[in-house]
């Protein structure tokens, strides 16, 4: 320990007088029944995020208390704190906007308040990647411990899992296959327990990011909610945060070049959430990290998709787990991966590797020479629509629609979407191309719209999918021949405000480029006089509106990105 302050004597109160401060503050921390020889203990905070409108969190007392319960193992003063909590379907109009705004608090309340390290407990999709940008910026040792993922229902002799099977099952009844009361009895069999999502969502991506950056401990990314393990793993994570004030290792020091390369390997070979690209760009982006899509699609090429698990597969987390894990893919990976990187053990990549492995399971995680597919799972696109990148999942897509030109269907927003997607008069056929424009960051905060509904007439004829194309995200858990995270977005003059109703649109995944097929003279004809939609009159809506970056940036916040960790606080 270094003769700096540390526990509650770090960051007093600033009153103009210290020694009234640091009187000040023990005597009110004992007002809590903290007996004065643990408030001279070094301080872990610990990052928690329940709510009851966050579904994915409801096991989070029982890790607060086995974190808590590490920490004190450990020797150090374990101290909760709450944080904003995202409920992905509980926030509208996305739990998109509202990242920023819990990465902000996080890294405020990990600076204002006295501790020496932190572990951040969060699952629900939006807030791994808060916790994460936030902790990097802050740059106090600090570890990232996941709520886990759900465990399996079932119906009528079907295992079910949110929310690729909520979506396969909706598909099914627009298309009028399924019936109203069928719907309702998948409505209480879909998501059982506590937990995130049962598939490789966004959730389940992060968390396996997490541990592919090393900021997670070896093998918790896919542990189930409700194992007794999920708990093991939560108190490790408290003794762990006290090594770390000892180690001093920093988000910075493990969240590197090399590391960010590594968990866009293992995204790959997940075939994981495109929301997992923006978020990831986000986290990079606090340390002034970037992959340029040349890169992110070399690394596509040149990893397979090794993980069969939904939607892309058959499997489920807790197959994944059962299977051997974030452990058992990365040993897979291992000539494709940069050893020489660190993890808040202090360990390098290669020494983890290293370990004894245990049995794994092959039908779920794939030998690397026996791949479910050779090239990784999503590739970065460019072209006159998207100059400045989309991103296109080809591992959930139709391969037949891989090369495809086709006639332009244009929703000029969600309001449009929702109106007329479903009119029996729409002028569409099967082999036309969906657009939906104005569902970026700016115009509506980016919401999982990306995944536009195959027409009802089409869907009861037996069309099962479509080319569609936008400037929003969709969720990691559906599937399809979808162009998403269109940059520049509509709502901000980029090319898809130009495409009208008619027009020929060329996807080419072979090329890796996506183009409107309108003269540039005519797009630019169009674009005159483009204006914004009117910005939000107040609040963080209109801070997000005039802050916010586009899709390759990671959608975070211009004043917040790229600032060097040793322009903080030391420790």
């Amino acid at each position: 320990m270094s003769d700096e302050p540390h526990g509650l004597d770090r960051g007093l109160t600033n009153y103009g007088d210290r020694d009234f401060a640091r009187f000040l503050r023990r005597s009110f921390a004992r007002s809590m029944g903290v007996s004065p020889a643990l408030l001279d203990k070094p301080v872990v905070g610990i990052a928690m995020t329940p709510s009851g409108f966050n579904n994915c969190h409801r096991g989070m007392p029982e890790l607060v208390e086995a974190v808590s319960r590490g920490v004190l193992a450990a020797g150090a003063l374990p101290r909760p704190f709450p944080t904003v909590s995202l409920g992905e379907v509980f926030l509208n109009p996305t739990s998109m906007m509202y990242r920023n705004l819990m990465a902000m608090d996080i890294e405020e309340m990990i600076g204002a308040q006295p501790m020496d390290a932190v572990v951040l407990i969060g699952g629900c999709d939006k807030t791994v990647p808060a916790q994460l940008m936030g902790a990097a910026s802050a740059n106090l040792p600090a570890i990232q411990l996941v709520t886990g993922p759900m465990s399996t229902g079932r119906h009528r002799g079907q295992r079910l899992g949110a929310c690729t099977d909520c979506r396969g099952f909706w598909a099914k009844y627009r298309a009028g296959t399924v019936d109203a009361g069928e719907i309702a009895e998948v409505e209480g069999r879909l998501s059982v327990t506590a937990g995130t999502c049962a598939v490789m969502g966004t959730a389940s991506t992060m968390a396996c990011i997490a541990e592919a950056l090393g900021v997670s401990l070896p093998g918790t990314a896919a542990i189930p909610a409700v194992h007794s393990d999920r708990l093991v793993a939560a108190e490790e994570s408290g003794r762990a945060a006290v090594r770390l004030i000892e180690t001093r290792i920093r988000p910075s020091q493990v969240i590197t070049q090399k590391s960010v390369e590594n968990a866009i390997r293992v995204l790959m070979a997940l075939s994981g959430s495109t929301n997992a690209i923006v978020h990831l760009a986000a986290i990079a982006g606090r340390l002034g990290i970037r992959i340029s899509p040349e890169r992110f699609n070399a690394i596509s090429d040149e990893t397979p998709v090794l993980v069969d698990l939904k939607p892309v597969g058959q499997g489920y987390m807790e197959d994944f787990h059962a299977a051997g894990g974030m452990g058992a893919l990365l040993r897979e990976l291992k000539p494709l991966l940069h050893l020489d990187t660190l993890d808040v053990e202090g360990r390098t990549l290669a020494e983890r590797l290293e370990e004894p492995s245990g049995w794994v399971d092959r039908a779920v995680i794939r030998p690397f020479a026996e791949p479910v597919s050779p090239v990784g799972g999503l590739v970065s696109l460019s072209g006159s629509l998207a100059p400045d990148g989309a991103i296109f999942k080809r591992a959930a897509a139709t391969p037949a629609l891989f090369e495809s030109e086709g006639r332009a269907v244009v929703f000029t927003g969600l309001e449009d979407l929702g109106r007329r997607i479903d009119d029996p008069d729409l002028d569409v056929r099967a082999d036309d191309i969906l657009v939906l424009q104005n569902a970026g960051p700016h115009a509506a905060g980016m919401p999982e719209a990306g995944y536009l509904p195959i027409p009802r007439k089409l869907a009861r004829a037996g069309v099962k999918d479509m080319v569609r194309i936008s400037d929003a995200r969709m969720s990691g858990t559906a599937f399809g021949s979808i162009v998403l995270h269109v940059a520049p977005e509509a709502a901000i003059g980029g090319p898809l405000a130009a495409v009208r109703d008619g027009d020929r649109i060329r996807l080419s995944i072979r090329e890796k480029r996506v183009d409107l097929l309108v003269e540039p003279d005519e797009i630019a004809r169009r674009l005159t006089g483009h204006r914004p939609p009117p910005a939000p009159p107040r609040g963080y809506k209109a801070l997000y509106r005039r802050s916010v970056s586009q899709a390759p940036e990671g959608c975070d916040f211009d004043f917040l990105a790229g600032v060097a960790p040793s322009t903080m606080p030391p420790l």
